[in-house]
């Protein structure tokens, strides 16, 4: 009889995600600002994000290699856009980000290491932005009501959840649908789905499996370090960041069609909105040299007049030839084509790409 009453307990959260979940007649434009302004709530959970992008291994995208192409599982403290925490746990340690008063503290348990970094114009993502509520949130930014559909509603993380679907108009798009549940009570989202246009199939995935919408404690929001902790500050983050604050190069206002969609930027051009992403780097000679290594080497890799370039599921990723003003990194949510035009706009090139 005992080991009948234990299953009933283990069946529990089973039978409860297993219950139909009522019917919603919001719009999906009204679900949209539902979602717009939960962006202050509060809580507390456990996310996983599931990535089928496989990018190369050059050492300086090896975090957003994790990311994309992998399985990322992130316990949150979320207390609002201007102060978080965030635990990344790895088979190999875990990860933490403290973020307040526009900086953010990594922590890497195993070293005992902690950085401080400024906010940025612009970095690459980090295990935070995979969250369902920071990906909803760029996904559906300048989502027009043509674009978005409802759909049925689900059970995510035990609670009832309101469907939405965006489907991206713009041409250089390689993401054919976005699809988001949001928390029907609080509007937070707790689900969302990029499908490439590829092959249909879902390219990240980033769901709730646990929430509480709780303030966390300002106790769990604070960082502290040990005694014997290393503390460095470092304020050019990443590749990206680095490039916009030390180039000499300007980017154009549209590039491939695309306006930019980040302000502030001096050296790295942001474009697209919504999933339609492109990204534009500069990059010193050295490190083209190690990209067009890793692009060269992988599956479906074409040495084209406009550069080295490669397309995994819906991403593509360029580097342009050796130039006498150096080489871009072109690379995002976009198709062939769009790469290859923002290649051509950023310059005439100087030498062939296979030389």
């Amino acid at each position: 009889m005992f080991g009948v009453g234990v299953l009933l307990l283990l069946a529990v959260p089973l039978l409860v995600d297993a219950r139909p979940v009522p019917s919603n007649d919001i719009t999906a434009t009204a679900l949209l600002q539902r979602i717009e302004d939960s962006e202050d709530v509060s809580f507390t959970g456990y996310a996983q994000s599931v990535g089928q992008v496989s990018l190369p291994s050059e050492e300086s995208l090896s975090s957003v290699a994790g990311l994309l192409g992998d399985t990322t599982s992130v316990r949150v403290w979320w207390d609002g856009p201007d102060r978080w925490r965030t635990a990344t746990l790895r088979p190999t340690g875990e990860t933490g980000h403290w973020h307040r008063d526009g900086r953010t503290v990594r922590w890497v348990y195993e070293s005992k290491r902690a950085t401080l970094s400024p906010d940025v114009p612009v970095r690459l993502p980090i295990s935070v932005d995979v969250l369902p509520h920071l990906l909803a949130s760029r996904v559906l930014d300048g989502a027009t009501p043509q674009e978005l559909t409802r759909i049925g509603s689900d059970r995510v993380a035990g609670r009832a959840a309101d469907g939405l679907r965006l489907v991206p108009s713009d041409p250089q798009a390689s993401i054919a649908r976005a699809d988001v549940w949001a928390d029907a009570e609080t509007g937070v989202p707790l689900r969302v789905e990029l499908v490439s246009s590829l092959d249909d199939a879902v390219a990240l995935r980033s769901s709730m499996l646990d929430v509480s919408f709780e303030a966390p404690s300002q106790e769990v929001l604070s960082f502290e370090p040990p005694p014997d902790a290393t503390l460095v500050y470092d304020d050019t983050v990443d590749i990206a960041a680095a490039a916009d604050r030390y180039a000499e190069r300007t980017v154009p206002d549209v590039l491939a069609g695309l306006p930019l969609r980040v302000d502030g930027v001096r050296s790295v051009g942001v474009y697209g909105r919504g999933p339609t992403v492109l990204l534009a780097v500069p990059l010193r000679d050295s490190d083209a040299e190690r990209f067009r290594e890793q692009i060269s080497g992988r599956i479906g890799a074409e040495c084209l007049r406009r550069g080295w370039l490669v397309g995994t599921g819906p991403l593509q990723l360029l580097v342009t030839p050796p130039a006498l003003e150096g080489s871009w990194l072109v690379t995002g949510t976009v198709t062939r084509d769009a790469a290859l035009d923002a290649a051509a706009e950023l310059g005439d090139r100087s030498f062939e790409a296979c030389l």
